[in-house]
């Protein structure tokens, strides 16, 4: 089991990494796991989307 921690963490890193994309990386990922088959990844994908949206709320604005 993901630990909620670990969700936050991955958020952090996809927005130092992706930027103001960040969530649009982390859903395209999600929907290439669902496509695969692979529906905890998938599953664990989309938390990070909704942790990624929480975090940039502020700071540039809710990501879809």
């Amino acid at each position: 089991m993901v630990q909620e921690w670990e969700i936050w963490s991955c958020a952090n890193h996809a927005i130092k990494v992706h930027g103001e994309n960040a969530a649009i990386f982390a859903a395209m990922r999600s929907d290439e796991l669902m496509e695969e088959g692979d529906l905890a990844a998938a599953k664990f994908f989309r938390r990070i989307v909704t942790a990624i949206n929480r975090l940039s709320e502020g700071s540039m604005g809710r990501v879809h």
